[in-house]
């Protein structure tokens, strides 16, 4: 039995059995476990950051950049703990749990707490706890080694120590990695989660102090630590939905009808006095006041420009309501509606408040709703369309931006039917003034002809449109009736772009550079 000095070492005694010990396979599986936590937090941290502050490369880029360094640090500090190995590790578990298990909770409490003002505040309080995190994970590891190396040590050799505890630390990242977005985050959202991996460093702790209770001064001590910390993170995660709803309704400003996490996105719908207001993510999607002008502006030009459309393709557009515009054309025989998250489309679908705004378009006969990966759904089909309406987010990641690419718009080009048009939402052209013109470049690299316009959305502000096809747009001969914002003689208003819209150079978005994504960042970064 290997036991400590009185100076707090654990003294090297020679064992007569090689067999495996509980206390090695254990220690093993704790390396498992600190790896998943560890990653959560990173990953945790980069969500939350990008939810709440936007520029979500910007957010992510540093928070990985940061929480890393900060591992080093912990890594390179762990040479200065010579003494009482066992405590330390304990004292740091505690510590990572009670941190980077509430830090969720901290960073969106603190958001909703501070004035829009402070931002500069919050981030000092986003990448100090970030840091501290870091240290203390980058302490882990290198004391789990050396336990092993001391508790073990004729049964490691340092090329079979440092193979063994990377192996476990590795599939500990792996699992987390694929389950955070998939598991993790739809079904405990990012404040149960990270309080979830506290409590998963707390009870690595915990065993530390059972398997070790022979080797621990102030044995006592240590136990109480640890009660707290697991009563403290008990009690985080009992008032979790509280907290949520607390910093949610701060943040909105309104009353919130319905709050969902899926695989993908945060769903929040509000209302206030004005109407109902849809927000991924934090960004709004649209305002049930106006979104008839953007959802009208969006559809019809290349609806009625096609004249008998029969088969029509929406790409996004989960909410409905480009759905509800396009079974305005008695002509309409089916309508794909292709959107990732099925949680959007189900709410739309089933939700009666939500049904009304788009008519209960979900539910048309004539209506299929496919919930996959645009991108890869067009690769895999070859229907054509005479109408494809593309309703996406604006590109502020790479996720988004793959989906305004040349590579992306080629696809397009190949569903189209030789009369038909496609239209794309393309952000603002007085904001986002490059980014707009980036992706008239983008389609017109694609090999398609580009007629682009704009209409004012009170809610967005001045909003871009760019329609796409093999033959030039012309100006439809009538429009469906009881549109409450297009009407024919104010359709070629749209197409007239003052000094400050005009097009400006810009090179095409492709999958190789994704230009559009940093200027969209830059340019709206500018407004916040």
């Amino acid at each position: 039995m290997n036991s400590e000095s009185p100076s707090g070492d654990l003294k090297e005694v020679p064992e007569e059995s090689r067999r495996v010990q509980p206390a090695e396979v254990l220690l093993l599986a704790s390396v498992f476990v600190i790896a998943a936590c560890g990653l959560v937090y990173e990953l945790a941290a980069g969500a939350l950051a990008s939810y709440l502050l936007g520029d979500s490369v910007l957010q992510f880029s540093t928070i990985i950049g940061g929480y890393l360094f900060a591992m080093g640090l912990g890594s390179w500090l762990s040479r200065y703990v010579e003494r009482q190995l066992v405590a330390n590790f304990l004292r740091v578990e505690l510590l990572v749990g009670f941190v980077g298990g509430l830090m969720p909770a901290a960073l969106f409490a603190s958001h909703a707490s501070l004035p829009p003002t402070a931002g500069a505040s919050f981030r000092v309080l986003l990448y100090g706890l970030v840091g501290l995190v870091g240290v203390l994970v980058g302490l882990e590891i290198p004391l789990v080694m050396r336990i092993l190396k001391r508790q073990f040590s004729q049964r490691y050799g340092l090329k079979d120590l440092v193979s063994q505890v990377l192996t476990f630390d590795y599939l500990g990242a792996l699992v987390v990695a694929v389950a955070f977005p998939l598991l993790l985050v739809p079904h405990l959202g990012l404040i149960r989660t990270g309080i979830f991996f506290g409590l998963l460093n707390a009870v690595v702790a915990v065993w530390a102090l059972w398997m070790f209770r022979a080797q621990l001064r102030a044995w006592r001590a240590h136990a109480l630590a640890c009660a707290g910390v697991l009563l403290a993170l008990l009690a985080a995660m009992a008032g979790a939905e509280q907290l949520t709803t607390w910093a949610e309704d701060r943040f909105y400003g309104e009353t919130i009808l319905l709050r969902e996490t899926s695989a993908y996105q945060r769903v929040v719908v509000t209302r206030s006095r004005a109407g109902i207001r849809l927000f991924l993510n934090g960004n709004l999607q649209f305002h049930s006041k106006d979104e008839y002008r953007y959802h009208e502006a969006l559809v019809h030009p290349a609806m009625a420009a096609q004249g008998a459309p029969r088969h029509v393709l929406v790409l996004g557009g989960g909410d409905g309501m480009a759905a509800r515009e396009i079974l305005k054309y008695p002509s309409v025989e089916q309508v794909t509606l292709v959107d990732l998250d099925p949680k959007m489309t189900q709410l739309f679908r089933t939700e009666p408040l939500l049904a009304a705004l788009n008519q209960n378009a979900l539910n048309s006969p004539k209506l299929k709703v496919v919930n996959d990966d645009a991108f890869g759904w067009l690769a895999a089909h070859d229907e054509n369309f005479d109408v494809i309406v593309i309703d996406f987010p604006d590109p502020s990641n790479f996720a988004l931006g793959k989906l305004y690419t040349t590579s992306f718009y080629e696809l397009v080009d190949q569903h189209l039917a030789a009369g038909g048009y496609a239209v794309v939402q393309t952000t603002s052209p007085l904001i986002a003034r490059k980014s707009f013109w980036t992706v008239a470049s983008t389609l017109e690299a694609a090999g398609m002809t580009i007629t682009p316009y704009h209409a004012h959305v009170p809610s967005f502000g001045e909003w871009g449109y760019i329609l796409a096809s093999r033959r030039p747009w012309h100006t439809p001969a009538a429009l469906p009736a009881g549109l409450r914002f297009l009407t024919l003689p104010g359709l070629p208003t749209l197409f007239d772009f003052p000094p400050d819209m005009a097009r400006v150079p810009a090179e095409p978005n492709r999958l190789s550079n994704q230009v559009l994504v940093q200027t969209f960042e830059e340019e709206w970064g500018q407004v916040h």
